[in-house]
């Protein structure tokens, strides 16, 4: 009876270990210094909202024994689930959404054409209808991996987006390199940023994570002032988010125009680990999220292509131990 229990067991494990490779593609990339796990999007990937970019989910980074990502969501997971995702994601807005008419599209970079509804706002949480998901390309090597996206929208906007994670030989470091190819009869106008999913060695949003900028930051909104405190050049926590907290900034303050100011670090100062995000463009603004589970700072960039105009450019994280 006992025998025949594990067998069964077993069959029921290997089983579902069968249907998550052939449900999630996986690719592993490493430099010797960093290995990373990456989910390459395709027509069954992880990730299939109409939020965020489809390339590039990052289930798992580790440096040093320590890990920089995992599943902060404890919401049953979907795959069209508007933050079922994970790693350095990105969203950009939406275009021509506010002059579509219901029934008619618009275009979010990364994702396709979509469907507007109705008459409401544009809301991220919405899982709009995919008109055309575009044709997406992805290359692998030992170090990194490319995703080209191509679209045409049929009514002025089309674009070839690249998108390549790159682990820097023989240094701590990701990059995301971007180039964006305006190839339609339209401007692109668009803001982008990152939603930094970051969960240092699993450690809970509390008084041993801190987030340090290079300027005397300032925030207001849910939570700040009672669980998040910005003080000088840092945010910092006086107790643990639970769950029914809110800690939210619609923007925080103190940044400069220049690129310079694009250099956010977050650390666990339990396990002495952290990050440090640098951008090749200057900020638009920063939001600032966190649930019990993940703490994000949001770094926004403005984006810019005429017709026939290629652009290009790269987010930095850098890896350490203190």
């Amino acid at each position: 009876m006992k025998k025949k229990l594990l067998l069964i067991l077993v069959c029921v494990f290997l089983g579902i270990t069968a249907f998550k490779f052939v449900e999630f593609p996986e690719t592993d990339i490493t430099n010797g210094i960093i290995k990373a796990k990456l989910f390459p999007d395709e027509s069954k990937g992880y990730y299939r909202g109409t939020r965020f970019d489809w390339a590039g989910v990052v289930p798992s980074l580790e440096y040093k024994g320590h890990s920089y990502f995992g599943q902060w969501n404890q919401a049953p997971y979907d795959p069209k689930l508007h933050d079922a995702i994970m790693g350095p994601v990105e969203e950009f807005t939406p275009l021509n959404f506010e002059e579509a008419k219901p029934g008619e599209q618009f275009v979010k970079i990364g994702v396709g054409v979509l469907v507007k509804p109705d008459n409401k706002k544009y809301t991220f949480a919405t899982d709009y209808p995919i008109k055309n998901a575009g044709k997406w390309t992805v290359k692998q090597k030992k170090d990194q991996v490319e995703f080209t996206h191509e679209l045409v929208d049929g009514v002025g906007y089309a674009y070839v987006y690249k998108k390549t994670l790159k682990l820097v030989k023989g240094k701590p470091e990701l990059i995301l390199e971007h180039s964006l190819k305006n190839t339609g009869i339209k401007p692109i106008e668009a803001n982008t940023y990152n939603h930094n999913f970051f969960m240092i060695d699993k450690e809970p949003s509390n008084e041993n994570i801190r987030i340090v900028f290079p300027f005397d930051v300032k925030g207001d909104g849910k939570g700040f002032g009672s669980i998040i405190h910005a003080k000088d050049k840092a945010l910092s926590y006086t107790r643990e988010i639970v769950k029914g907290d809110q800690v939210f900034s619609a923007g925080l303050q103190g940044f400069g125009p220049n690129a310079k100011d694009y250099d956010i670090r977050i650390e666990n100062t339990k396990t002495r680990a952290g990050v440090r995000m640098t951008c090749d463009r200057p900020l638009e603004k920063i939001v600032y999220w966190a649930c019990p589970t993940t703490s994000c700072p949001e770094p926004y960039i403005k984006l810019s292509a005429q017709p026939g105009q290629e652009i290009k450019w790269k987010i930095n994280y850098e890896f350490y131990t203190f």
